[in-house]
């Protein structure tokens, strides 16, 4: 099931900000709980395991998803933990994210599975589709005109575009797949590749 409880504490959890958006939960870092676990040495596979639940939760994937992706990765050539990252950045809500129509990828996920966007021309509503070269997208007039965009747009006003998006007045076009550097740097997917590959 889909994580629906507070995000603070998911944040707490993973030390970084994977759930909604902002930096208040910082002002309480510890990790959440009556008793917070103490600081201790961690074995390789909690490593591991802390890493692939940082990323499956900033995307908003449940585990079914996620190993989804992980074998389309591994299927396709190159680097598998590149190609993983790549994959994910290329849901359709995530560029819907990046593009800056929507303040969290959750809420981009709602617009999608709501209806309120167009690929290519035609209605669609499954965020977890994987956009390709030259593929165009629209939000619909509704959304566009609605309070909600419009707050964004001015509590984002220099949101700086990923090179491998363009910005359309009614939405962004996919110029090119995602390399490294386009991506956060904080990810290290060569520890979610070594604990699947246990």
């Amino acid at each position: 099931m889909r994580y629906t409880g507070a995000k603070w504490r998911i944040n707490r959890r993973e030390g970084t900000t994977v759930l909604g958006k902002g930096e208040k939960w910082k002002k309480n870092p510890a990790f959440p709980g009556q008793f917070p676990i103490l600081a201790k040495r961690q074995s390789d596979y909690a490593f591991q395991f802390r890493e692939k639940q940082k990323v499956k939760r900033m995307y908003g994937m449940t585990e079914k998803q996620f190993v989804r992706f992980y074998n389309l990765a591994l299927r396709t050539k190159g680097n598998s933990g590149t190609r993983l990252l790549q994959l994910l950045e290329m849901r359709l809500d995530n560029v819907i994210y990046k593009l800056g129509y929507a303040g969290t990828r959750a809420q981009a996920r709602q617009m999608v599975s709501h209806g309120h966007v167009l690929l290519n021309g035609k209605k669609h509503n499954i965020p977890s589709t994987i956009v390709k070269e030259g593929d165009e997208i629209t939000i619909k007039d509704s959304i566009l005109n609605g309070s909600m965009v419009s707050e964004l747009k001015n509590s984002q006003k220099n949101i700086n575009i990923p090179a491998w998006l363009s910005l359309l007045e009614k939405g962004g076009k996919v110029m090119a797949e995602p390399v490294r550097d386009d991506i956060d740097r904080a990810i290290r997917e060569n520890l979610i590749i070594e604990l699947y590959s246990r």
